[in-house]
């Protein structure tokens, strides 16, 4: 009971640094007041929306997009981008243009990838729909997203006020399916302290990050940086790009997302797994180290409390309460205790409830086998899939 006690020491130390990072990033995280910028004359922006296979998710996002905004035909025009979709996306988007009949809406095909050339994930669909859009600003967003009220003028009014060149909201994660609850506020918080906020956004710092489902560009700098097609075999193609936009020396924003978007990635375990063991080992840029100390991490902060309370009562029903036993109980009780006040400190800016924070343990168990499953598929290419299509 020693050495379990000892290693809550360690843990309770390793949560306390931990949350005073965390309650830092978020802090200090930026934000975009909502409809609080205005520009006269209003640039055109082309909404992309890639789509491989979202039947249950594209009628709910490309409503959302022309339901956020007041802007005509002249000023946006919305491009649904079929990639080789084996579902019934297009005929959803087929039947919704019919029925609604806005002229903003558009959808056309990616086509078939070329032969003999590596192009994963959204690359192609969106290099393609590239080459047909008008606007001098670009918003990629992904199918699960859904737009708020007014979010479309204030980012892009934003972006014109600050030139800033490639903008990126964390939008606000949905958790509705039990795995989510799980993993996903775990998962926040890890990469809350992972890319804070504050050296992404300065020209002067290396960190560079963006979140795929929601990058605004400026088109100048986007062709600038050679666009999707300059980054097509790269899985995680969102932070690549903010690399690249950093790099040569164009403006990224990187900031909170409430009030301006919200997505739910995941509706199943399995959609969860497959879609994080897919990005996790290529988002550290296949740093074993950077990996496998995430995974000590995150044993330590999130599953050790957890598996300590789980010893200390086992313990208990079989020798009776002794002082090791007691230190063991209390000192998971506490560092269980941490965890739920971390969630609701968190929450006004994640604004992901501190519901379920008892299950935080569980959470970082299943986060350390993604980053571990992410190492191994990534590796191997074994089960390296996303919705089945095999990637590499």
């Amino acid at each position: 009971m020693l050495i379990v006690a000892f290693v809550l020491v360690v843990s309770l130390y390793a949560i306390a640094v931990f949350s005073t990072k965390l309650d830092r990033a978020l802090r200090d995280a930026p934000v975009i007041a909502i409809g609080s910028q205005e520009i006269e004359p209003f640039p055109k922006v082309s909404v992309v929306i890639p789509a491989y296979n979202e039947a249950a998710n594209i009628e709910a996002c490309i409503t959302s997009v022309l339901d956020s905004t007041t802007l005509g035909a002249d000023q946006i025009e919305v491009w649904v981008v079929d990639d080789q979709s084996s579902d019934e996306t297009v005929a959803i988007v087929d039947l919704f243009q019919e029925t609604r009949q806005d002229a903003r809406l558009k959808i056309m095909s990616a086509g078939a990838r070329p032969a003999g050339e590596v192009w994963v994930g959204k690359n192609w669909a969106c290099t393609q729909a590239a080459k047909q859009v008008e606007g001098e600003f670009l918003l990629f967003i992904d199918a699960d997203v859904r737009l708020k009220a007014q979010s479309i003028e204030t980012t892009i009014a934003y972006a014109q006020q600050e030139k800033i060149d490639l903008l990126s909201l964390a939008a606000v994660i949905l958790c509705q399916h039990w795995s989510e609850w799980l993993v996903q506020p775990v998962v926040v918080a890890l990469l809350g302290i992972a890319f804070e906020f504050a050296p992404v956004n300065d020209p002067m710092s290396e960190t560079a990050f963006a979140a795929g489902p929601f990058m605004l560009f400026r088109r100048s700098a986007y062709d600038a940086i050679g666009g999707h097609a300059a980054v097509h075999d790269y899985v995680v193609e969102d932070v690549e790009l903010g690399r690249r936009i950093k790099q040569q020396n164009f403006r990224l924003w990187y900031g909170l997302g409430r009030g301006l978007a919200e997505v739910q990635m995941y509706r199943s375990f399995s959609a969860l797994w497959e879609g994080w063991t897919k990005n996790w080992f290529e988002g550290s840029n296949r740093n074993y180290q950077v990996a496998l100390y995430c995974v000590f991490v995150t044993f330590l902060i999130f599953a050790m409390p957890s598996i300590g309370l789980a010893i200390g009562l086992i313990h208990l029903a079989l020798s009776g309460l002794t002082a090791g036993t007691a230190i063991v109980i209390g000192l998971s009780a506490i560092a269980l205790l941490q965890h739920y006040f971390i969630r609701v400190r968190s929450e006004p800016y994640t604004s992901i409830s501190p519901q379920y924070w008892w299950a935080s343990g569980i959470g970082g168990l299943l986060v350390c086998a993604i980053v571990l499953g992410s190492i191994v598929k990534t590796v191997t290419g074994w089960g390296w899939t996303w919705r089945g299509r095999q990637l590499g």
